[in-house]
């Protein structure tokens, strides 16, 4: 990398330090970016400036926004009496982009890992709690992962939900579509069988 100018070698060092961008991916970046017309770069670069300024958590969900409300939140055609607990944003934009959920969503910013000394106070169990004293929420979908984490916070959120007069749901798990039986592995069968429904 020393045989570029030094503002080159900058640039690239910036793009490594991103995730899943190693130093030839991010010599091509550099590169494209000093072919590229003047004012594609500078948009880019203002737009970046201005990610940790414009972006904030949405004041109901808890999700990036550009304002007080994420796009969600501030939609009136959405559900808002139905509320989708997920982890993280990413959890939340997988849910979304397949199109069978038309409620709201509660992000928790974590999960409950008593591992790394994570307890309920460090995640937003309690602001859910609120909103549900506070709003007409009718049911709870809980859509946490599987993983020891995820089954451990989704047993804490149903506990602390039991006092309210409110539906808790859990999103089923199990053996994915088009998969065979003899490639899923015994925990995701064993999810599956305690999930089965009637036909």
């Amino acid at each position: 990398m020393n045989h570029y100018p030094s503002s080159i070698r900058r640039v690239i060092t910036g793009f490594n330090r991103l995730p899943g961008i190693g130093v030839k991916t991010a010599e091509r970046l550099a590169m494209h970016l000093l072919s590229a017309p003047e004012p594609e770069v500078l948009e880019l670069a203002q737009s970046i400036g201005g990610l940790k300024k414009s972006i904030r958590l949405c004041v109901q969900c808890f999700a990036l926004s550009d304002g007080d409300l994420c796009r969600i939140c501030a939609n009136p055609s959405r559900d808002h009496a139905t509320i989708c607990v997920v982890e993280n944003q990413a959890d939340m934009v997988v849910i979304e982009k397949s199109g069978a959920y038309t409620g709201v969503y509660h992000l928790l910013q974590g999960l409950l890992s008593p591992m790394d000394n994570v307890g309920p106070s460090d995640i937003r169990i309690r602001e859910l709690l609120t909103k549900i004293e506070t709003s007409p929420v009718k049911e709870i979908i809980i859509a946490t992962g599987t993983q020891v984490e995820g089954e451990a916070t989704a047993a804490y959120i149903s506990d602390q939900l039991s006092r309210y007069p409110v539906k808790v749901t859990r999103i089923a798990a199990g053996v994915p579509m088009g998969g065979e039986l003899k490639y899923v592995d015994q925990f995701t069968l064993k999810k599956a069988m305690e999930a089965r429904h009637a036909l």
